[in-house]
């Protein structure tokens, strides 16, 4: 009995082993190290994302530009295309008709009132005046037979009478003639620049029809046109602006004219405005700019600073709290009149106050910014 139970163990002992030694073998080492490498990855996420959790966020501090609120003039302007126009601007015109015999002027002359610009072909009314003037002088002699006979009573009454109507009828023709002819001159209706010559020699003119424009350049004035919008606001004595794009130069003069009549077709009006000195030229192309509004003492600030809220339009303004550093704030401003990419401030903002002029899209009220 002992013996059997000796015998048993070392069996159980050897069965162990061999079933241990078995299972030793059937562990693969490169699946153990990819199972571990996986546990580790998993493991490492996870501690990742413990961390975030655990870490707090270190707030960003933006860095913006500040400019001081001043005191500054404000004007609005009315905007409007003019030109250049003259005072005296006269066509000089025919009174007869013909062909234009001689020209004496061209475009740039200088001529006075009354000097003779040109001359309309006369040859037939010559002939016609030459023709009657020997009527006349026939005539004359006559009347002079005549009157000696009616002065001696010789002859009769009716003869002395149809001598002397022939005799002034002929005087009257050759005095319409003569006055024709004078038509045949064209003057100049004043003195100034000849501008816009449109015929020539040898052309037809007609009554009424224009040879040239003569303008008086020492009286220039600047003509623009106001849409009726404006009608209450244009006076006259009004300040005005006047650049001249061509020549890039700007002057400054007041509204001598504003009309009464709306055009019915454009909806506008027309102003007008004194133009002294020299070096203009009619039709010349000017902007108009008419002072309808200004504040001496305004507070203004660039148009794209201005935000909008439920509860009114706002900018953002810096209280400075060293000095790098400044927190935002939120200042509700009222509008005024807007010119120019400038808006007037009736309210909320004073001489002295930082506004935030760059990056102020990036914060809000209450945080800290950089300067």
């Amino acid at each position: 009995m002992i013996l059997r139970n000796i015998f048993t163990i070392p069996t159980l002992l050897l069965a162990f082993i061999l079933i241990t030694s078995c299972g030793d073998r059937n562990n693969d080492p490169a699946k153990e190290l990819a199972k571990l490498k996986e546990q580790k990855s998993k493991i490492e996420l996870k501690i990742t994302e413990l961390e975030k959790q655990i870490e707090k966020p270190t707030p960003k501090i933006h860095t913006v530009a500040l400019s001081e609120v001043s005191i500054a003039p404000f004007r609005h302007y009315i905007d409007l295309q003019g030109k250049v126009d003259a005072n005296e601007s006269v066509m000089a015109t025919a009174k007869m008709p013909g062909a234009l015999k001689k020209v004496y002027v061209k475009n740039g002359d200088n001529v006075r009132q009354g000097q003779l610009l040109a001359e309309i072909d006369d040859n037939v009314m010559l002939k016609s005046l030459a023709e009657i003037e020997g009527q006349l002088a026939t005539a004359t002699d006559i009347y002079n037979r005549q009157k000696g006979l009616w002065d001696q009573k010789i002859g009769t009454e009716v003869a002395f009478i149809q001598a002397k109507n022939g005799k002034e009828s002929l005087e009257r023709s050759i005095a319409t003639v003569k006055e024709q002819l004078g038509m045949t001159k064209i003057y100049a209706p004043t003195s100034g620049s000849v501008d816009l010559v449109m015929l020539k020699q040898g052309q037809a003119i007609a009554p009424g029809m224009p040879l040239c424009n003569i303008l008086n350049l020492s009286n220039l004035k600047v003509k623009g046109e106001v849409t009726e919008a404006y009608a209450a606001q244009v006076h006259k004595g009004d300040a005005v602006q006047v650049l001249f794009p061509d020549t890039n130069k700007e002057i400054t003069t007041r509204v001598t004219f504003v009309g009464n009549t709306i055009n019915p077709m454009t909806r506008t009006f027309t102003v007008e405005c004194a133009l002294s000195g020299s070096g203009y030229r009619a039709n010349q192309v000017a902007v108009m700019k008419i002072i309808d509004y200004q504040n001496l003492y305004a507070v203004t600030v660039p148009v794209n600073l201005i935000q909008t809220a439920d509860d009114g339009d706002f900018v953002l303004v810096a209280e400075k709290s060293s000095d790098k550093q400044a927190l935002v704030k939120k200042a509700s401003i009222k509008q005024g009149q807007n010119y120019g990419g400038n808006v007037e401030v009736l309210s909320g903002l004073k001489k002295g106050d930082l506004i935030i002029t760059t990056g102020f899209q990036d914060v809000n009220s209450g945080e800290t910014v950089a300067f």
